[in-house]
């Protein structure tokens, strides 16, 4: 069968319960991929922390140049027991979101069936963490001086740019123009009297050009508050790299597992492959045991989907995962008794049913809805 639509995406299992939880994922997008008439050359690296033992590295010297030509990266989870994380992310995961320039990192949350919240009552809850994602807090300028002595310091710089900002406030405005119309810039302007003021600044400048957009400016501990007291009233949040990943999790937390959470490292441009990664860790005390929630795989693969143009099988994908998850299939994280083998089989079965169902009918994520993007119709803690 000749098939017009072709995509080379490039396979980073990586440590703990990744290579358990990507094929699951693949599996889900082959599926698709056979039913909607699309194909995916799959290029499996097994880069990560026994590459690391073997080789002194996380990835080979030229990794970055073998991962160019990808149409997308799709990543597992990287962390290690015996190895400092700072060491197995600046190894792999951080050089390719620089390299790549994929400066915003993507992360929707909303409340998925079977799953509870642990605050009382909360049914409504669809929210994105736009994040700054290759400047801010996470800089490699800085060090240390005077080891092991009473003088010991460390010195961390914080680097903001004009255009760093305004690339990543003009993508949160177009999401939130796109979604319910409104946008929640994060700052800490009343402490950080250099950074966040400049930060403030520029994103005042961009989202002056959507008078139609509700935007808000909220210090980062009081919006940490309001996300736990009353998460249903915000829509789209635009942060720094440091803020937007502490931000995300909260929020992830809020919708009952930081487990199932996905996330996208996206390049707007297009000029460079984009990676999407579930939040999650490489959870190295049940890898091997069969008994990982696949769900931030699968869901950071349906966001890949979506930035490849095949909308209609990113929201069959998660059509499928909400299907399952609301016949009752879960994995152990989640209170159910279903292994990672046998939820990835409840999910292809609910893709196979999909097959003669009428189009926009298949979950609270059908084809219907809009893209969560707006450039697209433990050990091993991730940054």
């Amino acid at each position: 069968m000749s098939r017009a639509r072709t995509y080379t995406v490039d396979t980073i299992p990586g440590d703990g319960i990744g290579p358990e939880v990507v094929p699951a994922a693949t599996r889900c997008v082959d599926a698709l991929a056979e039913r909607l008439g699309f194909e995916i050359h799959w290029r499996p690296r097994d880069w990560g922390s026994d590459h690391y033992f073997t080789h002194g590295r996380m990835m080979p010297v030229d990794a970055l140049d073998q991962l160019s030509s990808a149409d997308a990266i799709l990543l597992g989870a990287v962390g290690h027991p015996e190895l400092p994380d700072h060491e197995t992310l600046w190894g792999l995961l951080i050089p390719i979101r620089r390299q790549f320039m994929q400066y915003v990192n993507l992360r929707p949350v909303r409340l998925l069936p079977g799953v509870r919240s642990p605050l009382r009552d909360l049914t409504q809850l669809d929210i994105v963490v736009v994040r700054e994602n290759v400047e801010g807090e996470y800089s490699a300028i800085g060090g240390r001086a005077y080891a092991g002595q009473p003088e010991e310091f460390a010195v961390q710089e914080a680097i903001f740019t004009r255009s760093g900002i305004a690339r990543v406030a003009r993508f949160a405005a177009d999401l939130a123009s796109q979604r319910r119309g409104r946008l929640t810039s994060a700052t800490k302007s009343n402490g950080l009297v250099h950074s966040m003021p400049f930060w403030d600044e520029v994103v005042a400048s961009v989202t002056d050009a959507y008078p139609a957009l509700s935007v808000d400016r909220v210090l980062i501990d009081a919006l940490a508050a309001k996300l736990v007291l009353d998460p249903g009233a915000f829509d789209v949040i635009v942060a720094s790299n440091l803020f937007g990943d502490i931000l995300s999790d909260l929020v992830a937390a809020v919708a009952g597992s930081i487990g199932m959470a996905p996330s996208a490292n996206i390049n707007p441009p297009r000029e460079h492959p984009s990676m999407f990664e579930p939040v999650h860790g490489s959870a190295p005390d049940i890898a091997g045991r069969g008994i990982a929630n696949p769900v931030g795989q699968m869901w950071s693969a349906a966001m890949m989907l979506e930035h490849l143009g095949e909308t209609a099988a990113g929201a069959a994908l998660m059509a499928a995962v909400e299907m399952t998850m609301a016949a009752g299939s879960a994995t152990r994280d989640l209170g159910g008794t279903a292994t990672t083998e046998e939820f990835t089989a409840d999910v292809l079965e609910a893709i196979a049913s999909q097959a003669s169902a009428p189009a926009g009918t298949g979950g609270s994520c059908g084809p219907a809805d809009p893209p969560v993007s707006a450039d697209c119709p433990q050990s091993g803690n991730r940054l």
